[in-house]
């Protein structure tokens, strides 16, 4: 039998409101927590803080504070990368990030989705005194490639892939997958032109 997790990281229905993810949830909480209030200057905590967040992460990698994420763990980031202030990075999926990227300010990257009908999305609680219960929560991996440029305030849905080499224009909402070497914009974002 799957945990919670498991199903959380198979692209199926899972609990938000399992113990084991809660813990894990309430934890990058605080660590993402002592992460923003660090001084700037500190980046030997900086740097111990994002490998107790982060899943795993390359050298050269610089997080800009406030930073926030859901689970923190399912984030995995390459050499060589910025990223900079008030991202939010819903994690229950794989985020993946190559080397040499730059994310912009305030970009939000989503790997999880609840259904569109709220007859699907809603979940019953018939027991009396029960905790209120959680949406229906499903997720998918978001992976940006090697050498790619998300501009500022985009928005990058569950399950897209951003090929290497790649600009997305600030403000951009990526709602599908976009190729290696081209420049993309809009909402829903689309490639403008390609990159030579």
């Amino acid at each position: 039998m799957k945990t919670e997790k498991e199903k959380m990281l198979a692209g199926e229905y899972y609990d938000a409101g399992d113990p084991a993810l809660i813990t894990r949830w309430h934890l990058a909480k605080k660590l993402t927590e002592r992460y923003n209030r660090t001084d700037s200057t500190d980046k030997e905590t900086l740097d111990t803080l994002l490998g107790e967040i982060l899943g795993s992460k390359g050298e050269n990698v610089w997080i800009t504070a406030p930073f926030y994420v859901d689970y923190g763990e399912n984030i995995h980031i390459g050499n060589n990368c910025e990223i900079n202030m008030n991202c939010v990075f819903l994690d229950c999926n794989k985020i993946t990030i190559g080397d040499n990227t730059g994310i912009g300010p305030s970009v939000q990257i989503y790997a999880v989705t609840h259904p569109v009908k709220p007859n699907e999305r809603l979940s019953q609680n018939t027991e009396e005194n029960a905790a209120p219960s959680f949406w229906k929560t499903y997720s998918a991996p978001v992976t940006i490639g090697s050498n790619v440029w998300i501009g500022g305030g985009a928005i990058i849905l569950c399950g897209v892939t951003i090929g290497d080499n790649t600009t997305i224009a600030a403000g951009s909402v990526v709602t599908k997958s976009i190729p290696a070497n081209c420049l993309a914009a809009g909402n829903p974002c689309r490639v403008i032109k390609e990159l030579e």
